[in-house]
């Protein structure tokens, strides 16, 4: 089998031999998947829609089938996403005969967990919560998610096997060492921990592997026309959450989304790549990461993800 690769000197897309990096990131990944299963007791999935958590899914797959997934799959709802990620993750969930556990932030907010935020602000804070309270009613002890290292630099501290506190806390000077990928899953009473099984792939592996594989991704990752405004340097999508300011002025723009999440933080980009090969090689030429450009809660704070880990965020 082949895979797409951006080859730098000729500035074209061109196809790998097997072998290839991605088999030994899939390898591992699919190793992690299956240590967590084997060593803790109620593991849970976290599948958002996106395209990171699109590649988990046919990790998990790869990794146990034809058999039942051994956990749940698990969305924290902020109540602002995007519709094409929401029937996504629903029509992928049902195709695969899984168990789907949404936790809703609006529930959070209805029992006076959380406190909502102004209109037009981003929940995304506000998933701390939600995301303890599934654990703690669940009893999970480990949360399987896409996170990647070259995300943010709060991500790039992370273990594969990153362990929280009774509080859910993370502290990253207080994690286990990872030598030689040897992995101690054990966790105490009321701690849990989370696992990223994509901690070692890049935007641009996530995009080969969606071509080597064939997947399926929602239709905000290609090319398409959409009303945006601009703002604190981004292109938001004007919906339900995001209308325009006094002094911003509405346009239709030709755009796409490099990552997927509360659309009152989550900005486009001008984008005429309309296919995975397109994405592919307009990935392979950016020198920004998909959250830097176009995500608000992280672009204007060097700590905001440290930050909202170490209170329990994913």
């Amino acid at each position: 089998m082949t895979t797409l690769e951006h080859d730098a000197s000729r500035g074209r897309v061109r196809r790998s031999r097997p072998g290839s990096h991605l088999d030994a990131l899939e390898s591992h990944s699919i190793f992690v998947l299956r240590e967590v299963a084997a060593e803790c007791e109620r593991p849970a999935l976290l599948f958002s829609g996106g395209k990171d958590s699109a590649v988990l899914l046919r990790l998990a797959e790869k990794a146990f089938r034809p058999a039942r997934f051994p956990f749940p799959i698990l969305h924290v709802d902020t109540g602002h996403n995007f519709p094409e990620a929401l029937e996504f993750r629903d029509r992928r969930v049902a195709e695969l005969g899984e168990r789907l556990i949404v936790a809703s932030v609006q529930d959070s907010i209805d029992a006076g967990r959380v406190a909502d935020v102004p209109p037009g602000s981003s929940r995304n804070r506000l998933q701390s919560v939600t995301l303890l309270d599934a654990v703690a009613e669940h009893g999970f002890d480990a949360l399987i998610g896409g996170a990647r290292r070259d995300e943010d630099k709060a991500r790039a501290k992370e273990r594969v096997l990153s362990f929280r506190d009774a509080l859910g806390g993370w502290d990253p000077r207080n994690q286990r060492p990872e030598l030689w990928h040897l992995y101690q899953g054990e966790v105490g009473p009321g701690e849990h921990l989370r696992a990223f099984p994509l901690s070692d792939w890049t935007e641009l592996d996530v995009w080969q592997y969606v071509a080597r594989e064939g997947l399926e991704l929602p239709s905000i990752y290609f090319a398409h026309r959409r009303l945006v405004v601009q703002r604190d340097g981004m292109l938001l999508a004007v919906g339900p959450w995001v209308q325009p300011r006094p002094g911003e002025q509405v346009e239709e723009a030709t755009v796409r989304f490099r990552t997927v999440g509360d659309a009152t933080c989550t900005g486009a980009v001008r984008s005429d790549a309309a296919s995975v090969e397109a994405v592919i090689a307009e990935v392979a030429t950016s020198r920004v990461t998909e959250r830097g450009a176009t995500r608000a809660d992280d672009r204007f704070s060097e700590s905001a993800m440290e930050d909202r880990k170490r209170e329990g965020y994913f």
